[in-house]
């Protein structure tokens, strides 16, 4: 079937199976910041923002996301103009194998969007569903307090 969706701020048609999962059909169609962790929805690689909300991409049907906004980290800053987390989370060593690295940051985004000054905890309750195995949540949280008071988003 023939969708529609605004992704990354332009409306984008692509083809979709009925059966077919977000995750894959973004990733076809060349967003490879969406990474393919568990397929269960438990790792959170693969989190974007479907209409303001935070979602995991490889749960999510692509046939539901008919008129949608999506949002990915390809859509919210480029090497040659990262956004501010992108920075942050570079200059607080909060990037190491990368693999969780754009989930973060895309949840970082959406957090900061609804709430521009989070606290610690309201940091970890949002990070909770990115799992990240190198361990580098505490400068995760760094690097996203640190935009919070640059106050940016």
């Amino acid at each position: 079937m023939r969708m529609i969706a605004t992704i990354n701020g332009e409306k984008i048609a692509f083809e979709a199976e009925a059966h077919e999962m977000l995750l894959d059909v973004l990733r076809r169609e060349g967003y490879k910041g969406v990474k393919r962790g568990c397929n269960t929805g438990d790792c959170g690689a693969c989190a974007i923002i479907i209409d303001g909300v935070v979602v995991n991409s490889c749960i999510v049907f692509a046939a539901s996301v008919q008129g949608k906004e999506i949002i990915t980290i390809e859509g919210i800053g480029t090497p040659d103009d990262p956004h501010p987390l992108q920075t942050a989370f570079d200059e607080e060593g909060a990037i190491q194998c990368g693999f969780c690295t754009p989930a973060s940051i895309i949840t970082a985004y959406a957090l900061l969007k609804r709430n521009p000054n989070p606290t610690e905890e309201e940091i970890r309750d949002a990070l909770s569903g990115n799992l990240c195995r190198c361990g580098t949540y505490t400068k995760q949280i760094n690097a996203i307090q640190r935009v919070a008071k640059q106050g940016g988003d």
